[in-house]
């Protein structure tokens, strides 16, 4: 929606606008655990950190995750704290969910948008307390995060278009994850798969693991898992049935890590959760959220989270705008994946009828077959449709053939392999 304009542009139409300290990517919590289990080779700088792509390989760790558990360094995710009286009041506002109903001991899947409705960030909510929320977001996002809620605080954000002299109420945002802001710090640890509840409970006594087997989804609790304090969540990025993220301090992820380990649970790398989310249809931002085609959470799949009932949050007219009046979507297709098919990869082209009706956002291969997410017009995305994807050219040699760098929406053009619209979300 905004990509070509100028900065004095964007904010001239309630856009935030952040661009990215530059710096040297640096290890993780858990860099020198991961140089105990994989070659350097195997790391790479990911939003600023560098992390591990693979241990033995992605198809194992990803198997792993779907028939056993499977654990994640995840201590790149950012961890921010809203506390006070207002903290309920101002998270209501910076949000598009509806936090006045969260309860203790819950959590919500949210948006962060700015004042022209641009998605600035997917996060997960968590109320500790009356007055004290932990709010999640995403690694390549933090540094925008907390700056647009400093903003906010500050009065230096715009808040409603619509009226300009709107007000919200205030509330201290601390970073969890630096340990100068105070002793309860936090960073993630994530176990996903069908024998997580298994691991954990041998980490944990009696009376914890009966508080495990009692958690539903997006519900968490604090307890020790051998003797290590930890904020218990049933959430995770994986789409696995059972899943588990584990919230502890800085100084105890490595011993936890090796715990988890030692009770039964295989590491996995950034492939294998790329892998997984994609196949269970899960958006990452900057590919199925905001990204170069300015994602709505309506076209993603999630205008559940998007609460217009609410009487406001920043973002709302345009949320109210898009949800009337969006023509593309995100879907999900399979299509083949045995050995000697050509993986299809982003901005690949989707094609009806001859017609380029969209573009490939993510694409993974899940056992013999490929899954990729796209985006594409809602009126061709119905379930078990038939669709074909053209592959662009990804060399010199192929551009020299006559093989297209990019196809416009609406270009005649004849795909190079045929798969099917299948349900948005995977079920395991």
């Amino acid at each position: 929606m905004q990509g070509g304009l100028k900065v004095a542009e964007k904010l001239a139409v309630g856009a935030f606008v952040f661009e990215s300290p530059a710096g040297s990517p640096v290890g993780s919590v858990l860099y020198n655990e991961h140089l105990k289990l994989t070659d350097k080779s195997h790391i790479a700088e990911f939003a600023g950190y560098l992390m591990p792509l693979w241990y033995s390989s992605i198809a194992e760790e990803h198997s792993a995750v779907r028939q056993r558990a499977g654990i994640f360094d995840c201590t790149h995710m950012g961890a921010l704290e809203v506390t006070g009286p207002n903290a309920e009041s101002f998270l209501d506002a910076v949000t598009t969910n509806n936090v006045r109903t969260l309860q203790v001991g819950s959590a919500q899947y949210s948006y962060l948008l700015d004042a022209a409705g641009n998605v600035l960030d997917d996060i997960i909510i968590y109320r500790r307390e009356k007055e004290k929320f932990m709010v999640v977001v995403n690694a390549s996002n933090e540094p925008k995060a907390k700056a647009y809620l400093a903003a906010l605080n500050a009065g230096k954000a715009k808040i409603d278009l619509v009226k300009p002299d709107r007000k919200i109420k205030t509330a201290p945002v601390r970073d969890m994850r630096d340990t100068e802001t105070g002793p309860d710090c936090r960073v993630d640890v994530a176990i996903q798969g069908p024998a997580s509840s298994d691991v954990l409970c041998k980490l944990a006594d009696a009376s914890v693991s009966q508080q495990l087997k009692n958690l539903k989804s997006f519900t968490f609790c604090q307890a020790k898992l051998a003797n290590i304090d930890c904020i218990i969540t049933r959430t995770g990025y994986t789409g696995a049935k059972v899943c588990f993220e584990l919230f502890v301090h800085p100084k105890d992820a490595a011993n936890l890590w090796q715990k988890l380990i030692d009770a039964g649970a295989l590491p996995c790398g950034l492939g294998a959760r790329d892998s997984l989310r994609v196949e269970a249809g899960l958006p990452l931002y900057g590919h199925e959220l905001d990204g170069p085609y300015n994602i709505s959470p309506f076209e993603a799949g999630y205008g559940w989270a998007v609460k217009l009932d609410k009487e406001f949050f920043i973002g709302k007219a345009a949320m109210e705008k898009i949800s009337k009046t969006c023509k593309m979507k995100v879907a999900r297709l399979e299509l083949s994946g045995e050995k000697g098919v050509r993986p299809v990869r982003q901005n690949d082209a989707v094609i009806c009828a001859g017609v380029c009706v969209g573009w490939v956002l993510s694409s993974a291969t899940a056992g013999s077959r490929q899954v990729a997410i796209v985006y594409m017009d809602k009126d061709k995305a119905t379930e078990g449709n038939s669709v074909d994807v053209y592959y662009l050219a990804r060399s010199e040699s192929q551009k020299n053939k006559g093989r297209k760098q990019a196809v416009e929406k609406g270009e005649r053009i004849a795909g190079d392999i045929t798969g099917k619209v299948v349900s948005r979300f995977e079920k395991f």
